[in-house]
């Protein structure tokens, strides 16, 4: 896939050419909303709100990283919902949807894994993610961009607009509530790592 020309040509009002830019970010994007919304539905809103905000100003990118600029946009569509979220607080009468958006790699044991390691690892991720929730949007932001999606300190910063700073300090408070979260239940914790 040639980049570039795909945006150049999308500049251009080519909606096939921005088409292919999404079937090449769709997942990430997707997955990046799902992890700081914690809702299938809520995320995949989040996702065509970032798309259609991501052609709608498609001609306002300058360069440098694309896929940053399409994560800035998707994270300020989340921004969006928790802040519509938290004025308009609705409780779902479905139940727990904790096990929507997994894949079978989550549940299913490796090959070389015993059905019990697995059933801990599944237990231990989803207890993170849900965990991982409670944190302030702005940490759970970086912490999904950094240890979920694997993006470096500098493409966070240019993704939500901030300093490399505020990255590395909104990244290391979120690690510590985590880190308490889990010490809180270390019973979920491999026996390596229980004091």
């Amino acid at each position: 896939m040639d980049e570039a020309a795909l945006i150049r040509a999308a500049q251009r009002g080519d909606v096939t050419s921005f088409n292919q830019l999404v079937l090449a970010y769709q997942a990430q994007v997707y997955n990046v909303a799902y992890r700081i919304l914690g809702e299938p539905d809520a995320a995949a809103d989040a996702t065509q709100e970032a798309f259609l905000s991501a052609f709608t100003h498609i001609t306002d990118y300058r360069g440098g990283s694309f896929k940053s600029w399409l994560l800035r946009t998707v994270t300020n569509a989340c921004y969006d919902a928790l802040r519509y979220e938290k004025r308009r607080p609705a409780t779902s009468l479905e139940g727990d949807e904790a096990d929507e958006g997994r894949s079978l790699a989550d549940v299913l044991p490796a090959a070389d894994e015993n059905p019990v390691d697995a059933a801990e690892r599944s237990d231990l991720r989803r207890f993170i993610a849900r965990a991982a929730l409670q944190l302030p949007p702005d940490q759970r932001i970086t912490f999904v961009l950094s240890d979920i999606q694997g993006l470096s300190y500098e493409e966070i910063a240019e993704a939500m607009q901030v300093s490399l700073g505020t990255v590395k300090s909104r990244l290391s408070r979120a690690r510590a509530k985590l880190r308490d979260a889990l010490l809180a239940h270390e019973e979920l914790l491999p026996d390596e790592f229980r004091q």
